[in-house]
């Protein structure tokens, strides 16, 4: 077990931003954690990144406990806060340079160091321009480039593609991607779901101190999908329609939604052919008929409340 908590808790007064949290994340997982603004997501990777102490419990890293073993823990760990730091006046082969340097990399080492991540990250046209006329996304990828120098086993990243525009997003996620395949543990807290579905194994979602859910994304699909839903688009009489499916045989609920008709079925029922049948019998003319999809966003939403601290 590389990342282990237990029974994190971490309180600040009477403000509980982390309760009893369990964690166990494998080495080589890319690990997304998701929650609503103020959920203890952020408080959660500080501790790990041993900038935070907690109330109790343990956090540790590589079999190190956070707190007792920080100096052990830190070669260990690369950690990318959600903005951007200090520095700006460098250009970004000092920037780079000055942190090799900082991690005791010198001489012909620290410039085959500096000129690795450069390439891995795609900066390599940049080393030459100042660090404070780098675009956001640029900037991301530099601080990516700056925890990689050290060749950590562990990449703890918060919120890494906050305000990026859509390219930008594109390519940290492809970045990302080849972190995973060269092996690396990756924990990372993001709210562009769609995208953490694309990248990791497993995922935690978490509300105001709480683990709701921790597990392999196909697992939370599973328990999110606890019935079919259909979506059913006429070309008119959505009012009249959900009640006449409603009365169906294995029709637990038709309600009508933003223009079309959502019918839950009831459970093990997954052939909702009969509902075409049934409309067309009574002369409805039927534009769409889907099954509902299931993804991240929807198991988002129907684990959490959106309750804030």
């Amino acid at each position: 077990m590389i990342i282990q908590t237990i029974n994190l808790t971490k309180r600040y007064g009477k403000l509980v931003a982390l309760n009893g949290l369990h964690l166990n994340i494998e080495e080589g997982e890319c690990f997304g954690y998701i929650g609503p603004n103020g959920a203890g997501k952020t408080t959660t990777i500080r501790i790990l990144a041993t900038l935070l102490q907690p109330t109790w419990g343990e956090a540790k890293i590589c079999g190190h406990t956070v707190g007792y073993e920080s100096r052990k823990i830190r070669p260990l760990i690369g950690y990318v806060p959600d903005f951007f730091g200090a520095y700006e006046d460098m250009v970004v082969q000092e920037y780079l340079e000055f942190f090799a340097s900082a991690y005791n990399i010198t001489g012909d080492q620290r410039d085959r160091v500096v000129g690795d991540v450069l390439e891995l990250t795609d900066l390599s046209f940049k080393r030459d321009a100042l660090v404070d006329g780098l675009s956001r996304g640029m900037k991301q990828r530099l601080s990516v480039a700056r925890v990689l120098l050290h060749d950590p086993r562990v990449l703890l990243l918060d919120e890494p593609a906050s305000g990026l525009d859509p390219r930008a997003r594109i390519e940290m996620r492809e970045l990302l991607k080849e972190l995973r395949r060269m092996g690396k543990t990756i924990i990372i807290s993001s709210h562009i779901l769609p995208e953490l579905a694309d990248l990791c194994t497993t995922v935690g979602i978490i509300e105001r101190g709480e683990l709701l859910f921790h597990g392999p994304i196909s697992e939370i699909l599973r328990r999110t999908r606890q019935c079919t839903r259909v979506e059913i688009r006429l070309v008119d009489g959505h009012d009249r329609a959900a009640p006449l499916l409603k009365k169906a045989p294995n029709v637990k609920s038709a309600e009508v939604h933003d223009g079309h008709i959502v019918a839950e079925l009831a459970d093990d029922t997954h052939d909702f052919s009969f509902l075409a049948l049934l409309l067309l019998q009574h002369k409805f003319r039927i534009r769409e008929i889907r099954e509902e999809e299931v993804d991240l966003e929807t198991a988002f939403m129907r684990f959490t409340t959106g309750a804030v601290q």
